[in-house]
């Protein structure tokens, strides 16, 4: 049974917010969100960590996975309100998700609450709803400890991020044909901008519906398909649209190779859960799941904001960067 959570003390105008992740695309627009309620954040970054986008925040360079070292160098025996956490492993490969999703937040969970802090808002993801991976594990076991630590929580499982369903753009103003798994209709999503998802994430610390629950959100409109992605992109270009289906089964036939021979190279036994990952995006929703029937539901996924994706498409190709995907990029 989980212990009762601890509801936030009424806290100052301003309030004092330990940001987790905050390099990152989400976690900086997290940062800006937080700045413009007026609030007062500390972002707690690895050494080596570029912190040029972070300079309306103080910052303090420690060892997330070490609970003593957090407590030193980062909670600093001071008051804080809430922790926000935008930090994930970077690949998703097995040790990375048990150091980073899991462990590290462990540290930082033990150490906010020798610290007296008293909320905590985790950017979680959607797809650990059905866990076949071992980065989902990781993070649904952070999910429960987070659940038990007597805090008051909010678990944020977001949709597709924009820049995760942009990897194509480039491709397909180069005349090349756009990629899909199967027919392109085996999944959907409710795409979410960071602007937005971060807009919720801070709302989290305000709004009591949002507390000691988990949160599924998506994007404003109606789940798109990776081929109504397609179409959009080639009536913006003016291209007749071109598509390569890519069988679901050749991505089974490298995670056998990779994973037979990985048994004998350790590196290649990563290469096989990266592969992995992939076909899990390729024929998985990113959408609520429905227990009682296994479905994904579109109409049962929550939308929030006001950016769609094909805006944001529009802004690409119009010139506006998009970000590097790194070890995220499928295609």
């Amino acid at each position: 049974m989980s212990a009762p959570a601890r509801h936030p003390t009424s806290a100052p105008a301003r309030r004092r917010i330990v940001l987790l992740g905050a390099t990152g695309t989400i976690g900086r627009a997290t940062l800006r969100a937080l700045v413009s309620r007026g609030d007062e954040v500390v972002c707690f970054v690895r050494a080596g960590a570029d912190v040029t986008p972070l300079h309306s925040a103080t910052i303090r360079t420690v060892d997330v996975s070490d609970a003593s070292a957090l407590a030193r160098g980062g909670f600093c025996g001071e008051r804080f309100d809430a922790v926000i956490s935008c930090m994930a492993s970077r690949t998703g490969a097995p040790r990375d998700a048990w150091a980073i999703d899991h462990r590290a937040h462990l540290a930082v969970l033990a150490a906010a609450k020798a610290a007296g802090v008293g909320q905590f808002v985790l950017l979680s993801a959607i797809c650990v709803q059905k866990p076949l991976l071992a980065f989902q594990h990781a993070k649904l076991a952070f999910e429960q400890a987070l659940v038990e630590s007597g805090l008051t929580y909010s678990i944020v499982r977001p949709t597709a991020f924009f820049k995760s369903l942009s990897g194509q753009i480039a491709r397909v103003r180069r005349g090349k044909a756009f990629l899909l798994f199967g027919d392109g209709r085996l999944t959907a999503c409710k795409p979410i901008s960071d602007g937005d998802l971060a807009t919720y994430l801070v709302d989290c610390l305000y709004d009591e519906a949002r507390w000691n629950r988990v949160l599924p959100i998506g994007g404003p409109g109606a789940a798109i398909t990776p081929r109504e992605q397609g179409e959009f992109l080639f009536a913006r270009l003016r291209q007749a649209p071109r598509f390569r289906q890519v069988p679901v089964g050749l991505l089974d036939g490298i995670i056998g190779v990779l994973g037979t021979a990985g048994l004998v190279v350790p590196a290649l036994a990563a290469k096989a859960e990266l592969a992995r990952i992939g076909r899990y995006y390729a024929t998985e929703s990113m959408l609520v799941l429905d227990p009682a029937t296994g479905r994904y539901d579109a109409q049962a996924t929550p939308s929030t904001g006001s950016e769609r994706l094909f805006d944001y498409y529009d802004q690409v190709l119009g010139g506006a960067p998009v970000a590097a995907l790194g070890d995220h990029a499928v295609f």
